[in-house]
């Protein structure tokens, strides 16, 4: 299969090639032609184009019965159509005024020299949608059949440090490795200078990457600890196997990040804090630093009484000893304890907690009850039907009723 085939299975592919496939001077750029040229369907197609992208872009929209939205300072114009919506970027060049600077942008370069402020040789690469002629990097090729992540110049990780979370990232989801003069750059190299905003996008994007690769790949030069957290810590097995136990309806990047943070000061507003500074919205924050806070004592209650002739915990028992906890912090404290702990947890995550009373607590108001009564009673109820005591509506009832009206 040809490139351009490749490319037209892309999310959104069949859009841009019908608007754009016919301008001469209009390019996809990077991780599109990279992967096509690995044999794969790209994730999305970015477009560059050699002059001024905002007639191209207007053109392509009146193509699509669509409309545009100019974003002048950047050079780039959006088109929004029924068939689909994407950027067309005007050619560029970039400086950066000091390190880890967001970069001065000038418009009106042509794609070789664009292709100079791309990060690695292997995203350096550019397919001409016209004819098909590739424009690319010296060396990047070459770097793309031996899995090398090369960067473009010495000051590379200077200008830019969250280039080092990319390089972990590229080498987990492609399995390349950073050539030697790379890898020297990135051991001497700092996130000092760059702000935490821009290295949390980077790492909630690392985050998506095949695990455990990505998180091990911060192990390199102690990015984990400089960017994360000083106690950060990735252990493959136990990653893979929170990993494994981890349900549709949980967040399994935050999963993946509590693990390497079990180790870290048993202060949640520590962990807490660090990620603010990483600006993960508060609900990340609050799932991650209960679920790494609290998962060496939750392991603890999961594996019960550790002996061999022990029974294992009920039903009603995980659920009294769970139901307050997020699914996230069950996972990682499952995980930490394989064998007992982690089988209760998984009967929880799997059972337990999907399992509802066929009433309500507008059940038990109706049945004459008010305030705090009706959550006892909700409870009792709860309690009875695990127990199997209680299968249906009016045994739940009778059971809720009889734990807050005592003969």
């Amino acid at each position: 299969m040809d490139l351009l085939e490749l490319m037209a299975r892309a999310p959104g592919a069949p859009a841009v090639l019908e608007a754009l496939g016919a301008e001469p001077r209009v390019h996809v750029v990077g991780g599109a032609v990279r992967d096509a040229l690995l044999g794969e369907v790209p994730r999305e197609l970015d477009v560059v184009v050699e002059g001024d992208a905002v007639p191209v872009a207007r053109r392509a929209a009146e193509r699509l019965g669509g409309d545009v939205t100019v974003h002048d300072r950047f050079g780039t114009a959006t088109v929004r159509s029924p068939a689909g919506t994407f950027d067309v970027v005007t050619a560029r060049t970039e400086s950066y005024p000091r390190p880890g600077a967001l970069p001065d942008v000038r418009p009106g370069a042509t794609i070789a020299e664009d292709l100079g402020r791309r990060d690695f040789t292997v995203n350096a690469i550019a397919f001409r949608l016209a004819d098909g002629a590739i424009t690319e990097w010296p060396r990047a090729r070459d770097d793309l059949a031996a899995g090398v992540l090369r960067v473009l110049h010495e000051r590379s990780f200077e200008d830019d440090p969250t280039r080092l979370l990319r390089l972990a990232r590229y080498g987990a989801r492609l399995g390349f490795v950073p050539d030697p003069d790379t890898d020297a750059l990135a051991a001497a190299a700092t996130t000092d200078t760059v702000s935490g905003g821009r290295l949390g996008s980077e790492l909630r994007l690392l985050l998506r990457e095949p695990q455990p690769a990505a998180l091990l790949a911060l192990h390199r030069h102690d990015l984990g600890r400089a960017v994360v957290h000083p106690e950060f810590h990735a252990d493959g097995p136990f990653i893979e196997r929170a990993l494994a136990i981890t349900p549709p309806d949980t967040r399994a990047d935050l999963v993946a990040l509590a693990t390497t943070l079990v180790g870290a000061p048993a202060r949640r507003h520590d962990l807490s804090a660090a990620l603010d500074r990483l600006e993960f919205d508060a609900r990340s924050r609050g799932i991650v630093a209960r679920a790494a806070e609290g998962a060496h004592r939750l392991c603890d209650a999961l594996e019960g009484d550790n002996t061999v002739d022990s029974e294992e915990l009920t039903d009603e028992e995980l659920w009294r000893m769970l139901r307050r906890h997020t699914p996230e912090a069950v996972v990682v404290a499952g995980a930490l304890c394989p064998g007992r702990g982690e089988e209760a947890a998984r009967r929880w995550l799997t059972d337990i907690r999907h399992r509802r009373l066929a009433i309500t607590g507008d059940d038990f108001v109706a049945a004459g009850l008010t305030g705090p009564a009706v959550g006892d009673a909700l409870e009792a109820a709860q309690l009875a039907a695990l127990a199997g005591e209680a299968p249906d509506a009016a045994s739940q009832l009778a059971a809720g009723l009889a734990a807050v009206r005592p003969s």
